[in-house]
């Protein structure tokens, strides 16, 4: 049903499930917000009105309400701007202030903090008007992902909506009472001790720096400036399109070229590209789905290339830990073969050699130092994790003019991908790329068309059927740990009906991991990184795994063949039942 009310002079109809807020976006009217967290992609929105920094003056109430949990109705009068609403949101933004550090220069969140900006644009520039008693709480620094900083928690309430809400992971929540009252994992454990799957989208939300990733900088810095150390460098097929956006670049702008000049010039010896792991996953992938398929063995097989929904399924779902494809993911893969074909055929000792990823994901920060993932010799796979906001870090750090650099090309061996490689970037494109090789492995014969269209779209949970012969396959496909919890149970309960599905934890796929430029997963840029992502997919000459010459050699040389003793030693791993907290 729809509502006309008029806000601040302007007549207005809108139905009557608007906020004032949501309607003000309507006619261009900006009302200032700090914890409002509107997720409406994923049928989500914090609705905790907890920082009262959008207040606004409706006639004939005596109190001033939030425009993000006030609802229009009909013929109400609506002034967003008045004398009464500012002075109430500057002093609100002040109390909040006075309970928050003032070291803005030195913080990580400095110049991306919401708290920040609202501060400069409100003119809040003469110091704090409020002053007592601080909250003071201890940092954790327990995990190898996440830190958490209560001191700078303002109880937005986003974090805790994000995971409980949407990831439905259940690890956030309100601990104490009052003013010591902060948001963290239950009785304050450590994140370390929860069942917290380091997806980031938590951090991706926070509005201050009250969660943020743990930073392997300086771990890096100190690797590049060893010159006993030869320090090897890979790039997530979803960092090239999101990366610019840093520089202030056109969203969705693909920089591969540029990006791997910067990482030259960063002091990298080697720049090379994840996607040729992502080629040999598929590999390894397709021919365990064959195995599966042919041999009677568990299906359906769920992708395992994302770190976060390993974690998860290994605390939720540790009965179905059968299901997921005992591959590791591709950096991990890059990492093995680095220390031992890369190692063999350059003559370096593999324990000179250090790879850093860079990847759009903080649970790849976990990842690289699980157990299951080191060589006999203890040596991990990966050393370091960047993010893409780590990267761009430490290029403006090292004065790299990025917007302006000449394009150059990966380095060889481990360089050379395929379009297949490409999209693992992207919800629904792992097992798109998996199912290009698998086809014609099974049919012996090569595809007409090369694009299964059917398994892209941006739903969070969805289905599609492919033909392999004259045989139909159906594939799901979910990203967002709150739809993979939704698959998984399908599973249990024996309703899915599938032979394979692809699980992401993070929105859109790692175009929307945690470790992405602050916080502009909007499903408008998700859809241009997306877009950009099968652009570069189109542009290439190599468009299946199992054509990319390189992969080609690495089996011929020393892996055998897909599947064989060798690559199982190598390139896959095992999950662990983890306790539920």
């Amino acid at each position: 049903m729809d509502v006309t009310f008029t806000i601040n002079h302007k007549t207005i109809t809108v139905p009557d499930t608007y906020t004032i807020l949501t309607a003000a976006k309507q006619v261009g009217i900006n009302i200032p917000t700090l914890c409002h967290l509107d997720l409406h992609d994923m049928k989500c929105v914090n609705g905790a009105a907890s920082c009262r920094v959008c207040l606004v003056e409706i006639e004939g109430e005596k109190y001033l309400q939030p425009a993000c949990s006030t609802y229009v109705r009909e013929g109400m009068n609506v002034m967003t701007s008045s004398r009464r609403a500012v002075r109430a949101r500057r002093a609100m933004l002040e109390l909040l202030l006075s309970n928050h550090p003032n070291n803005c220069l030195i913080c990580e969140k400095n110049m991306h903090c919401v708290l920040q900006k609202l501060t400069s644009d409100m003119g809040i520039k003469r110091g704090i008007k409020y002053n007592g008693e601080m909250s003071i709480n201890e940092q954790d620094a327990s995990s190898q992902a996440i830190i958490r900083n209560p001191t700078k928690c303002i109880m937005c309430r986003r974090c805790e909506t994000m995971c409980n809400e949407v990831q439905t992971c259940g690890i956030l929540t309100a601990v104490g009472r009052g003013f010591k009252t902060i948001v963290g994992p239950a009785f304050n454990m450590p994140l370390a001790d929860s069942m917290c799957t380091y997806c980031g989208q938590c951090v991706a939300v926070c509005p201050t720096a009250a969660l943020t990733e743990v930073s392997n900088i300086g771990g890096v810095w100190d690797a590049l400036n060893d010159p006993d150390r030869v320090v090897l460098v890979q790039t997530a097929p979803s960092i090239r399109v999101a990366l610019g956006e840093e520089f202030g670049m056109e969203v969705g702008t693909d920089v591969t070229g540029k990006m791997v000049a910067a990482l030259r010039a960063l002091g990298f010896d080697k720049v090379f590209d994840t996607n040729y792991a992502a080629d040999l996953t598929v590999m390894e992938e397709a021919e365990e789905f064959i195995q599966r398929l042919q041999g009677g063995g568990k299906l359906p097989m769920l992708t395992s290339c994302c770190p976060a929904w390993v974690k998860f399924i290994e605390h939720q779902f540790p009965a179905l830990l059968d299901v997921p494809s005992s591959c590791k993911s591709p950096h991990e893969m890059f990492g093995a073969v680095a220390k031992t074909y890369y190692a063999e055929k350059n003559g370096i000792d593999p324990s000179k050699i250090v790879v850093v990823s860079i990847m759009p994901c903080l649970a790849k920060k976990y990842e690289a130092r699980r157990a299951e993932l080191e060589s006999e010799d203890h040596l991990a796979d990966v050393d370091y994790v960047l993010t893409t906001r780590e990267l761009a870090s430490m290029l403006r750090e090292a004065g790299v003019d990025f917007p302006n650099l000449e394009e150059e090309d990966f380095d060889p061996l481990l360089g050379e991908s395929s379009g297949a490689g490409t999209i693992f970037g992207t919800s629904g494109g792992v097992i798109e790329a998996v199912m290009r090789t698998a086809c014609e492995k099974i049919t012996g014969e090569p595809l007409r068309q090369v694009e299964f269209k059917q398994l892209r779209g941006m739903e969070g949970i969805r289905e599609a059927e492919i033909m392999i012969g004259d045989k139909p396959f159906k594939i799901g496909m979910a990203f967002g740990l709150g739809n993979a919890r939704k698959l998984l149970e399908s599973i249990e309960r024996g309703e899915a009906q599938y032979q394979a599905i692809e699980i992401m934890a993070c929105p859109g796929g790692c175009i929307g991991g945690g470790g992405q430029p602050y916080y502009q997963n909007s499903y408008d840029v998700l859809q241009k990184r997306r877009a950009a992502i099968y652009a570069n997919d189109e542009q290439k000459a190599i468009r299946k795994a199992h054509e990319n010459p390189e992969i080609i050699k690495l089996y011929d040389e020393f892996l055998g063949a897909p599947g064989s003793e060798r690559a199982h030693k190598l390139l896959h791993t095992k999950y662990v039942p983890r306790e539920m907290i």
